[in-house]
């Protein structure tokens, strides 16, 4: 019950590639495996006098053979005494708690009462669906009773994958490794979500309806051409290229999918689960600052659509005078 993107699908890890390449004149040189020489995503800078944040935006998917150089990113990542991890939620009720709950968790993906997918949709968008399930989930008839929300999941990752493409952690893994060669102090803002009332909220999860249809039609209306532009997006990311970047959809969906789940009746019992994009975008906030108050030089990962967000972190900087400059 982790919540690490605010996104509309979870990323899949994907094997750690080689490392960066930084010239003849640094030592054992690192690289980061690449097809074609780009010149590597740009870094947004947000400063308090001499003290700078390098924020680097995540971006996905991209091809599985996706090639960036990141001189800049491995040089920041160098001299830099911190990094800041992206805001997270997270639920943990304890080890002898959890066991105690997986019989209440059993189920939590599949439409309350039995009903299915045909049950829950509009006739148009499950005639629509039927299309993408014959093209892409042949073999999967237990998505059939998913909820909607968890049916785009497995749909939108089972497309990228027939595709050749990989989601964000192919990018996030290759730059960790090396904040964790640099041996930065790492900070995370991840909001302990409380679980007193976790049995209640589970209950009423699975009885709940969420009203996400919206989130699979959302999801199949853009999947297609997002597959078919996905290389000439990540192109576009890898070259530095803000213009382009703008251009992508990326709040319709998440309010379909993540606003759908967050403003349904199921997490009554429990206000925090409503709460926790805010408050683990607060705690972020707060070690940014912190992190501008005592380094030099500190170093973030974003995606690139909560930097262009402007309710989020970045904005929120702005917004209380530190000076943010996008790349150029």
């Amino acid at each position: 019950m982790a919540a690490p993107a605010w996104a509309q699908t979870a990323d899949v890890p994907e094997p750690a590639q080689t490392v960066v390449d930084v010239g003849a004149a640094e030592p054992a040189p690192e690289q980061i495996h690449v097809v074609a020489q780009r010149p590597g995503p740009g870094l947004w800078k947000v400063s308090k006098g001499e003290h700078v944040l390098w924020v680097f935006g995540m971006y996905g998917p991209v091809p599985k053979d996706m090639q960036w150089r990141s001189h800049e990113v491995e040089r920041v990542i160098r001299n830099s005494q911190e990094y800041l991890s992206a805001p997270t939620a997270s639920a943990k009720p304890g080890f002898f708690k959890s066991i105690t709950l997986l019989p209440s968790l059993i189920g939590m993906r599949k439409n309350p009462d039995g009903a299915t997918l045909r049950d829950v949709m509009p006739a148009e968008d499950y005639a629509r669906w039927t299309t993408f399930k014959a093209r892409y989930l042949q073999d999967n008839d237990d998505v059939e009773r998913e909820r909607p929300i968890f049916a785009a999941e497995v749909l939108s990752d089972a497309a990228r994958k027939q595709s050749g493409l990989v989601d964000s952690y192919a990018v996030r893994n290759q730059v960790l490794a090396l904040v964790k060669k640099a041996k930065l102090k790492e900070t995370s803002s991840t909001f302990q979500i409380p679980m007193d009332n976790a049995r209640t909220v589970l209950k009423n999860f699975k009885k709940s309806t969420l009203g996400d249809a919206a989130c699979l039609a959302q999801t199949m209306a853009t999947l297609e051409q997002d597959i078919e532009a996905a290389s000439e997006r990540a192109d576009a990311w890898a070259k530095g290229d803000l213009d382009a970047m703008r251009k992508l959809d990326f709040t319709t969906r998440e309010e379909a999918c993540f606003g759908s789940l967050m403003n349904s009746a199921a997490f009554d019992a429990e206000p925090e689960f409503k709460n926790m994009k805010v408050r683990a975008q607060a705690m972020w906030i707060a070690s940014a600052e912190k992190a501008l108050e005592a380094n030099a030089s500190t170093f973030a990962m974003l995606r690139v659509d909560e930097i262009f967000d402007p309710k989020g972190v970045i904005a929120a900087l702005a917004a209380k005078g530190y000076a943010v400059e996008q790349p150029e």
